[in-house]
């Protein structure tokens, strides 16, 4: 009885944690993903030098390998670029960046998209039609060919890169979002609310949209690791942020002249940086969705 009682007590919320807590993929991804973001965070402290301050340069140091001691900084433990930058700064910063869009773009597109799919779901008849026809336009179009679209209009920098990403995102999930809202308005839980005459608007976002929270999270942990593949490829291609504001896309694509010489460590630190971070974030999202979701599960 005690025990009947122990697991009747828990919350929806702890159960998912401690589903979640009990993989150690899962702690350990969300481990190095906390590590990452506090070292990102921190980087105005703890980097040894602000890579893109002019004054702090030397281009004497440019391409000085992994261990070589130096003027601006005492050991370069991860060499310098072409520049003359400290590469473990401007990874630290790097990450700074990328995880600016990648999380920055979620959160607007994530609000956007949802709201679209409750409206639609709520409106229903031509409204929902043609908004899941514009959604469903969106969708059938490569994601990086909209993104190269609206930064070839708009041009390069950190606020078109975030708008060319919103544009890309929202429709995963204003789909998601209509989906599990369709479900849930055919509830007894919301005929009861219709019964009480609440307004429409406070049903869908009191009652309906929490229970559309742990399909969206799921979604957004995924959308998160694309943004910043996505945000890595268009400056990769020269077409993302400026050369003023650092990304780990940038700094791969800073060392790629300098591959065939051996001076590898100017692409390779930055690749490496950047697969683990979005390893651990699709780790995380993958473990996250089995606990939300047991059925799901292998």
């Amino acid at each position: 009885m005690t025990a009947i009682t122990e697991t009747t007590s828990q919350t929806p919320g702890a159960t998912v944690w401690r589903d979640f807590a009990a993989s150690g993929v899962a702690l350990g991804s969300l481990a190095v993903f906390a590590l990452l973001v506090a070292a990102a965070l921190l980087a105005p402290w703890i980097a040894p030098q602000n890579p893109f301050d002019l004054t702090q340069l030397d281009v004497l140091d440019g391409r000085l390998p992994p261990g070589s001691p130096g003027g601006a900084v005492r050991v370069y433990w991860l060499g310098t670029d072409d520049q003359g930058r400290d590469m473990l700064s401007a990874m630290l910063y790097g990450l700074r960046l990328s995880l600016l869009v990648g999380v920055g773009s979620a959160l607007v597109a994530g609000s956007v998209g949802t709201l679209v799919g409750l409206t639609a779901a709520q409106a229903g008849g031509r409204i929902d039609s043609g908004l899941m026809r514009v959604a469903d336009l969106q969708l059938s179009f490569p994601s990086i060919l909209i993104a190269l679209m609206v930064i070839a209009f708009l041009g390069r920098g950190i606020a078109n890169v975030l708008l060319a990403l919103i544009l890309v995102e929202w429709a995963y999930y204003a789909r998601a979002a209509r989906s599990a809202a369709l479900v849930e308005l055919k509830s007894e839980y919301v005929e009861a609310a219709r019964c009480l005459v609440l307004p429409p608007h406070r049903i869908l976002l009191r009652h309906v949209l929490p229970n559309c929270l742990p399909s969206l999270v799921v979604i957004a942990t995924t959308q998160v690791a694309r943004a910043i593949a996505l945000e890595a490829t268009l400056s990769f291609l020269g077409l993302g942020v400026s050369v003023t504001e650092p990304s780990l896309g940038l700094l791969i694509a800073n060392g790629r002249s300098y591959v065939l010489s051996g001076e590898t460590w100017i692409s390779l630190y930055p690749g490496v940086a950047l697969l683990i971070l979005m390893a651990a974030i699709n780790l995380a999202g993958d473990q996250l969705r089995d606990a939300l979701n047991p059925r799901l599960g292998p």
